[in-house]
């Protein structure tokens, strides 16, 4: 194992009726005035909104309502809602949702804090928080990026065609509550995208150094049995309560740091499917469902010891009499395959990518990262899209 130093600063309350049992113990810790931030209202029609409501109102709170998060959030949003926050004096944001809705709430806590320009000085470089964020505190609805339990937040700067993420644990959910059964109404679709967005994070710290045996690697492992697994068992049947729990505390898994302790990490994909949301607003887990395996048959060689544990290790593939290549290729077979048994797409046109999208314009504007086994260029980025198209 790499040298690491570990920290992580959020409570987590996981299992069916936390929200009712703990949300009021936690607030009584924090002022009157509540920021009640979320998306585009499904809470209002599956119940979850009445229960929170019942138990802010029970408890004499001050209620700020933040709606319209949407999918991608901005950094318009982001300001709208610091702005908010800020005239009616939040002393704490309560933000119920999935990734999107945490992500633009932890961008909130901090712009309403903070007197500069956030995104010159925190999203376009990385920076030093010397101030205290807003406190937050998430109830997830919708499981898949793991942001609950991490300061990280993507947010799209729509002027200059720009989506990052950034981690600042400052920014980190003083409390998550995570009740399996508040993700029970979200669409198949949309739970899929969200469950291969949690298997993209794990093979994306998973495919990087080391390659010695590692307690890192080995965990990775066994979650992407996991979401293979629960995928499968919730696509046959959304209220399978184990299933739906299993993909909620993978997805969280997946991103708070653990199985991140020793390892670079290669979060090529990400950098490649959040520049084509900038330019598209693409769904996420779909467009990296898409680039994936193309990308993947471009870096193997270069990593084909991981590549081979990967396809004997997450699918099951003999090695009996085979070659490393053919071992290595044979899982990324397999993953393309559960790609398209869990309806994710395979094409960037099926997202609504068309002649008119500037690939070459979009790859031009990725990140080309460090910790990945072969180091991409702009121009190859640009053959991976166009592969993909």
């Amino acid at each position: 194992m790499n040298n690491f130093i570990f920290e992580n600063g959020t409570k987590v309350i996981f299992g069916k009726g936390c929200v009712k049992e703990y949300l009021s113990c936690f607030l009584k810790h924090y002022g009157n005035n509540v920021m009640l931030a979320y998306g585009g209202g499904s809470i209002k029609k599956n119940g979850i909104y009445d229960e929170i409501m019942g138990v802010l109102e029970k408890d004499g709170k001050t209620i700020v309502e933040f709606n319209g998060i949407m999918a991608n959030p901005t950094y318009a949003k982001v300001t709208e809602g610091a702005k908010l926050a800020r005239e009616n004096q939040v002393d704490v944001i309560l933000a119920v949702g999935g990734g999107s809705v945490m992500d633009c709430s932890k961008a909130i806590s901090m712009a309403a804090k903070y007197d500069g320009d956030l995104w010159s000085d925190y999203w376009a470089k990385p920076g030093i928080i010397d101030f205290e964020p807003v406190p937050l505190c998430v109830i997830v609805t919708v499981s898949g990026t793991g942001s609950e339990m991490n300061g990280g937040a993507v947010i799209t700067n729509e002027e200059l065609k720009v989506k990052t993420g950034r981690d600042y644990p400052k920014c980190n959910p003083k409390l998550a509550l995570l009740d399996p059964t508040y993700t029970f109404s979200v669409p198949v679709k949309q739970m899929v995208s969200g469950g291969f967005d949690s298997l993209s994070h794990i093979m994306e710290i998973y495919f990087s150094a080391p390659d010695e045996p590692n307690v890192s690697d080995d965990i990775a492992e066994a979650l992407m049995r996991g979401v293979i697994r629960d995928l499968r068992a919730a696509i046959k049947n959304p209220k399978d309560y184990t299933a739906r729990s299993n993909l909620m505390w993978e997805a969280v898994m997946a991103e708070n740091r653990i199985i991140k302790l020793g390892k670079k990490t290669d979060f090529e994909c990400h950098m490649m499917e959040h520049q084509l949301g900038a330019f598209t607003d693409c769904n996420h887990g779909a467009g990296l469902a898409v680039l994936h395996p193309v990308y993947y048959r471009h870096i193997y060689k270069e990593g084909i010891a991981k590549f081979k544990r990967f396809a004997m290790e997450v699918w099951g593939i003999s090695g009996n009499g085979r070659a490393d290549e053919e071992i290595a290729l044979a899982g990324i077979d397999a993953l393309e395959k559960f790609i398209s048994e869990i309806g994710l797409p395979n094409k960037l046109r099926d997202l609504g990518v068309d002649e008119k999208t500037d690939l070459k314009a979009v790859a031009d504007s990725c990140t080309c990262v460090q910790g990945a086994y072969k180091a991409m260029t702009h121009e190859e980025i640009h053959e991976i899209f166009k592969e993909c198209y």
